[in-house]
């Protein structure tokens, strides 16, 4: 089994940066992408970005130029940074790993705040 601890949310001002960290544990070599998904009160889950096993990368177009998505295979972690954050940014950020068969784990989310 994989089991992910997302850290790294909290309050920030429009225009400001955040760094989310999604540390991996567990069955590491089935892990084939890691990703995060975001949803705000009233809206539909989000997929923000993801990255394989390989180093390929996806981002939702609404976070496309600001957002970056980065993993070091040492750590068995993968980041987020987060940079001119707007007030629409406003979520819990949910990380989550998965095998290629799409099993695996989703942490419980962290919270992120953009004031305008």
């Amino acid at each position: 089994q994989v089991h992910v601890v997302e850290s790294g949310g909290g309050l920030v001002q429009a225009g400001g940066s955040l760094r989310l960290s999604c540390a991996a544990s567990g069955l590491i070599f089935s892990i084939n992408t890691m990703g995060w998904y975001r949803q705000a009160p009233g809206k539909q889950r989000e997929l923000v970005a993801s990255i394989t096993n390989s180093g390929g990368t996806t981002y939702a177009d609404s976070v496309k130029g600001r957002f970056t998505i980065s993993r070091d295979n040492g750590k068995n972690t993968v980041y987020l940074q987060m940079d001119s954050l707007k007030p629409d940014d406003t979520a819990v950020y949910s990380c989550y790993a998965l095998d290629a068969l799409g099993r695996g784990d989703w942490g419980q989310g962290t919270q992120v705040t953009v004031s305008s």
